[in-house]
């Protein structure tokens, strides 16, 4: 008995060990990159790399500000990520709402398009979104830069899943009652799906600000720049100083993780739908 229990606890051990260190190296880049923001030029170019700054530099965030306008940056962004957010979650709550409960003809043959549409990569209708934002003089303009992502079916989808597990007996006795489908919506179902639409929520609006390629495309004027690809132009332009780069970095971050942090409760009910009750 002793000997399964030592074997037991050297097998757990190792396993905590394992995830130690890979933790370490996923998370080091991480600290780095805020640490780095805070040191010399020189430090941060040292062989073997400085770890801690000497001196704290917060004046390099300062010095980021003054070379390149990343408050409009922040304003673009945040911007484009919380319309991209209401939107689609919006669509995506009356589409997943219509595919569980409404019935209508062709509903089948819908369902399988949507599904059809989730095997296309983004990637390969980019450009025929590009062409229809230029016939359509949208190009650097909010509007042009959030069009294409006002409606999700993945996230649809994600809410369908959701919508499901609630009793259908819910929505007919809603409907005995006098209700009608937008109050059974707002009153009903959006209420018991809080956990999942959160989820839908974060996922829209980390994935809104964190958008590169599609803003590289639509945008060539620099008050139109979202955080990413003032980034990338910032690099270029601050040459060297690579201090001044990850301080740049995590400004581009820390937002995020920020968000992250105040919901994570909501994000891991989320993700295991503990919150339904059929």
């Amino acid at each position: 008995m002793e000997h399964k229990k030592s074997k037991f606890r050297w097998g757990m051990i190792f396993i905590y060990l394992f995830i130690a260190i890979f933790a370490i190296i996923t998370v080091f880049p991480f600290v780095y990159m805020i640490l780095g923001g805070l040191m010399t030029y020189e430090e941060t170019t040292t062989i073997p790399p400085t770890i801690f700054p000497a001196n704290w530099h917060f004046d390099n965030y300062a010095k980021v500000f003054a070379q390149a306008p990343f408050a409009r940056y922040f304003l673009n962004t945040f911007i484009t990520a919380a319309t991209t957010t209401i939107v689609s979650l919006f669509t995506s709550i009356l589409g997943a709402f219509a595919m569980v409960n409404l019935k209508f003809k062709g509903k089948g043959f819908v369902q399988l398009i949507f599904l059809s549409l989730l095997m296309v990569p983004g990637e390969a209708i980019i450009f025929t979104n590009y062409t229809t934002i230029m016939s359509m003089n949208l190009l650097n303009t909010y509007l042009g830069l959030v069009l294409p992502f006002l409606v999700s079916i993945f996230y649809m989808y994600y809410l369908q899943s959701y919508f499901t597990a609630i009793s259908p007996t819910i929505y007919k006795a809603a409907m005995i009652d006098g209700a009608s489908d937008w109050e059974y919506i707002w009153r009903i179902l959006v209420p018991m799906s809080k956990g999942g639409l959160i989820t839908v929520a974060l996922l829209s609006f980390i994935s809104g600000w964190n958008a590169f390629l599609w803003p590289l495309l639509v945008t060539n004027e620099d008050n139109m720049r979202l955080l990413n690809n003032g980034l990338a132009a910032f690099a270029t332009d601050a040459g060297a100083q690579t201090q001044l780069q990850l301080a740049a970095a995590t400004l581009t971050v820390v937002p995020v993780l920020i968000i992250y942090f105040i919901f994570r409760k909501q994000i891991i009910r989320g993700v295991v739908r503990n919150e339904l009750k059929a």
